[in-house]
């Protein structure tokens, strides 16, 4: 890095070009993991959905380019949120209404 506390240009562009875009993906996933956990403890299930569909999408884009085990904890967060989800909804829909 240069001498200023902040990388140049050059520098951040030599980080992005050495980004693996599977790695990208695994790091997205988690990252909408932690948000879709989060709204559904806060009961917003749209956002929550959002995420989880998400999530679901990026699965399959993983496949050889991350390593197995990686691949499986995504795929298992998705099923862990989906049944979330699901128990959310189902609570949310059988809440009495004022």
């Amino acid at each position: 890095m240069s001498e200023s506390a902040e990388p140049s240009v050059e520098e951040l562009v030599a980080q992005i070009r050495a980004i693996k875009v599977g790695q990208f993906l695994l790091s997205t996933g988690a990252t909408l993991a932690s948000l879709a956990f989060g709204k559904l403890d806060q009961g917003e299930l749209d956002d929550a959905r959002l995420a989880i569909d998400a999530m679901a999408a990026i699965v399959p884009l993983t496949e050889g380019q991350v390593e197995p085990e990686a691949k499986r904890s995504l795929e298992q967060a998705v099923a862990n949120l989906k049944l979330a989800y699901a128990e959310r909804a189902s609570g949310a829909s059988s809440e009495p209404t004022e």
